[in-house]
């Protein structure tokens, strides 16, 4: 199956670029209710997931320089990632997105200039399974 089925169009993600402060940040995804987004270059190449734990770590290792009133003068790009989200390629197989769904709750979705296309959801992964197993269940009855 072709995992471009299962895409979120980039129009649909809430994503940050490099350029982004801590504060816009922070606040996308709380707007959104989401504890991890995808960053893009500005270039719109995949750079990598931030999530809230990184944030939140990048604050407390601040010694108190940082706080949510001048967040907005501190940029996404020198927060450090604690996890590698590992985008796929859109020719991906769907034997190497689920590899990937099992420790992402995302998989986020290049093109061939590694250019961020979407994300598929973990949960759409394990609906997938899901009817695969329905399918060959009732084919063996």
């Amino acid at each position: 199956m072709n995992i471009a089925f299962f895409l979120l169009p980039k129009q649909e993600v809430a994503c940050v670029t490099l350029d982004s402060t801590l504060r816009q940040t922070l606040e996308r995804m709380e707007f959104h209710r989401y504890t991890a987004v995808p960053i893009l270059t500005r270039n719109g190449e995949y750079a990598g997931t931030v999530t809230e734990g990184d944030l939140l770590w990048y604050m407390k290792d601040s010694d108190g320089g940082v706080t949510f009133e001048n967040a907005s003068k501190y940029l996404l790009k020198d927060v450090p990632l604690r996890v590698n989200n590992r985008p796929v390629s859109i020719d991906a197989d769907m034997e190497d997105l689920i590899k990937l769904a099992k420790v992402q709750n995302f998989v986020p979705v290049v093109d061939d200039m590694n250019k961020f296309i979407g994300i598929v959801r973990r949960s759409q992964i394990i609906e997938y399974c899901e009817n695969v197993v329905a399918r060959q269940s009732q084919e063996s009855v």
